[in-house]
């Protein structure tokens, strides 16, 4: 008969069984920091080869498309 105890609170791990057996056990570590500290979105879908991300103020997200790449910043951008 084979039984697996988890106990979370105590993060052990006990096996009962005759034959060797292997066992993982993986817990989801924290979550990293936020994109964005006032939860504004990034749209990259319409990413190309280097994009820049920018700010939309019209759809309040971020994105990263072929309007602002470095190659029309450099060639003619607005600055």
């Amino acid at each position: 008969m084979t039984s697996v105890n988890v106990t979370t609170n105590k993060n052990t791990v006990t096996v009962n069984e005759g034959d060797a057996t292997i066992i993982t056990v993986a817990t989801q570590g924290p979550a990293g920091p936020q994109f964005s500290t006032t939860n504004t979105t990034l749209n990259d879908s319409s990413k190309v080869n280097n994009s820049v991300i920018y700010y939309d103020s019209t759809s309040a997200t971020f994105k990263a498309d072929s309007t602002r790449t470095v190659e029309n910043l450099v060639d003619g951008g607005s600055f």
